[in-house]
């Protein structure tokens, strides 16, 4: 083990002690803010909630009503009624849980005529107590509503801040070890203590210590080229990222709601990494077909593989979103069939199986001064495109065109509350009428996210059959930097202008696709439907990400790419491992008070960072899972 590495190794041990040594202790500091306030103290505030106390000074009965900002359309769902004003300069007073996560807009109605009063946008701060006074003017006829400040929120993002600077102290130290492990002068320190330690073993021991090579396995879906030196760190670098963040954010990220999924239409933190994982699968696709082309194996051969893989990550995808443990037998009857390794099995399958069609064994053979040379990393694959194109075209057509009964035809919204409640049972349109016709109700996921803002009942799988057409338009384009990698090997600056300009392409078609809004585009973003505009939003950040990775990591070699670099090359272990491990020390533990972001954050970092630890250990000893 090399100094720098076994300084990697300090670094990551550490981030377990330090973040529950300096996290944690905020948990008391954010649960205890509703202290203070004695006619609260029969309702202890959750996450993401405020008291709402409404004061009524009218001498009639007043309906509260409220809507998200983030629900697009919606109907106002009723909070509660503020009783009439007891006698005159007297008010009554109502108490109520208001959601923090978004602003919201609240609507005062007198009864029974349910004649409008007011309306108040706000944004109320997590464990905050403020007062709504609605009172007569001089003119009875006119209502003033006026919202008051009682107690001022927590803030809960500090333990992002705090949580940040700790990770990035410890980049910066072991940053500086590595500067300093550099140095000749060390350098030649630590080979003098190591060269005497080794010398006194060897002497100690009868027999030495022999070396051996253990050729590295990868956890990639197909092998990487056979040329080690050749591989480019910044593809699993850029898996790492996607896959860390994953890990994250499944274990719930600090249940902070801008790293969870989107409801229905727009982006987080959590829509981004799976679009990347399926992304750098194409590209890791189109580099080892090519090296296995290159070594000799005949298509036919690696088509069987390629079947064998895609089935084997299928399986396991099915049987890691089935837990059993701890609620008796599996029954066939609820089986989710759809999932994450599912879609990746499906979107490989086609991508390679293309590939496998059109891929050349030996590009240092052909010509670079016709006229068309330019785009020859596409037009020698036009082929597969043409496939892809029309996938496209197909999923475009069962969108817009699939008659839906009892829904408009084109239908893409959530259903629920949405839309004025007209489509209640409308989620997802198209896609979540397929995925209930082929797959039934019950083999489908049963709480997607729609739930939290629109209130819907229908089931709905956001890696359903319709999506995965899309996920394999984002491979493919993750296989499109490949073949831009393999056509431009070494040549840095013809990569990385050919990834900005893809990136350029997608981003202007995602903004006229969605016409630069959440809502109101043709096609809007949308990770549950796997919308055109999500993978080409997706597509073209993850072209702008690589360039980035790939010129500080094998460009300019300013990065190793630690620690991301370890999980990526182990990255269905990883996967696997997270998903199946989930529920045991040390990646959970019985917390002391499970309404805390402090608290959640804190185990959820410990976790990802036990993962990352464990993916370096492997990596040191030279153990991958293979596929």
């Amino acid at each position: 083990m090399t100094q720098p590495e076994q300084f990697h190794t300090f670094s990551f041990a550490a981030v377990v002690l330090v973040v529950g040594v300096f996290v944690v202790p905020l948990t008391a500091e954010v649960s205890n803010v509703t202290s203070g306030f004695p006619h609260h103290k029969h309702r202890r505030l959750k996450m993401d909630e405020a008291f709402l106390t409404v004061k009524n000074e009218l001498d009639t009965e007043v309906v509260v009503s409220w809507v998200s900002e983030h629900c697009y359309q919606c109907l106002y769902q009723q909070l509660g009624v503020a009783p009439a004003a007891p006698s005159l300069g007297q008010p009554s007073s109502v108490d109520f849980i208001v959601s923090t996560q978004h602003e919201i807009t609240l609507q005062l109605n007198r009864t029974p005529a349910t004649q409008e009063l007011c309306t108040l946008p706000f944004h109320f701060g997590e464990h905050g107590n403020y007062s709504l006074w609605v009172k007569n003017l001089n003119d009875r006829s006119l209502v003033n509503c006026t919202l008051v400040t009682d107690a001022d929120p927590a803030n809960s993002y500090i333990p992002i801040l705090v949580a940040f600077l700790i990770f990035a102290g410890l980049a910066l130290v072991s940053a500086i070890g590595r500067i300093i492990l550099g140095l000749s002068v060390v350098r030649g320190i630590l080979f003098r203590i190591s060269g005497s330690m080794e010398t006194e073993r060897l002497i100690n021991s009868e027999l030495g210590s022999p070396g051996r090579t253990v050729a590295p396995i990868t956890d990639n879906i197909l092998p990487p080229p056979n040329n080690p030196s050749k591989r480019l760190r910044s593809l699993d670098t850029f898996r790492g990222i996607s896959l860390v963040i994953m890990v994250f954010v499944n274990y719930g990220a600090g249940r902070y709601w801008f790293f969870k999924h989107e409801s229905w239409n727009g982006l987080t933190v959590a829509d981004l990494v799976f679009p990347w994982f399926v992304f750098i699968m194409g590209t890791s696709t189109a580099l080892s077909i090519n090296a296995s082309l290159r070594a000799g194996s005949t298509r036919s051969s690696l088509l069987r593989k390629v079947v064998w893989r895609s089935l084997q990550l299928f399986i396991i995808g099915v049987f890691i979103i089935n837990p059993n443990y701890c609620q008796g037998p599996l029954s066939w009857a609820n089986l989710r069939i759809p999932g994450v390794l599912q879609r990746l099995a499906w979107s490989y399958l086609v991508v390679a199986c293309l590939d496998l069609l059109v891929a050349r064994s030996h590009l240092d053979i052909l010509t670079r001064d016709a006229w068309w040379s330019p785009g020859l990393d596409i037009l020698l694959y036009w082929p597969a495109w043409l496939c892809v194109l029309l996938l496209e075209i197909i999923w475009l057509c069962l969108t817009f065109l699939l008659p839906v009964p009892n829904c408009p035809t084109g239908y893409l919204g959530p259903g629920g509350i949405g839309d004025m409640g007209l489509y209640a049972n409308c989620t997802g349109g198209a896609a979540g009428f397929i995925d209930r016709w082929l797959l039934g109700e019950n083999h489908i996921y049963q709480t997607p996210s729609s739930r939290v803002i629109y209130a819907t009942d229908m089931p709905y799988d956001p890696e359903g059959v319709l999506g995965s057409i899309s996920s394999v338009l984002m491979a493919y384009l993750g296989l499109q930097a490949g073949k831009i990698i393999l056509h431009y090997r070494d040549v840095h600056t013809s990569i990385i202008s050919r990834f900005l300009i893809w990136g350029l392409i997608l981003g202007v078609l995602s903004a006229v696709l969605t016409k630069c809004s959440r809502d109101q585009g043709f096609i809007p973003v949308n990770k549950n439907l796997w919308s055109l505009s999500y993978v080409t939003t997706l597509a073209c950040f993850a072209f702008v990400l690589l360039v980035l990775v790939y010129y500080t990591v094998d460009v300019r070699k300013w990065w190793s790419g630690a620690p991301f670099y370890y999980p990526g090359m182990n990255s269905i272990l990883v996967y696997v491992g997270h998903e199946v491990f989930e529920e045991y020390f040390p990646f959970r533990w019985r917390m002391a008070n499970n309404q805390s972001h402090a608290e959640h954050l804190t185990q959820n970092l410990v976790a990802t960072s036990c993962w990352v630890f464990i993916s370096y250990v492997l990596y040191r000893k030279k153990i991958f899972w293979k596929i």
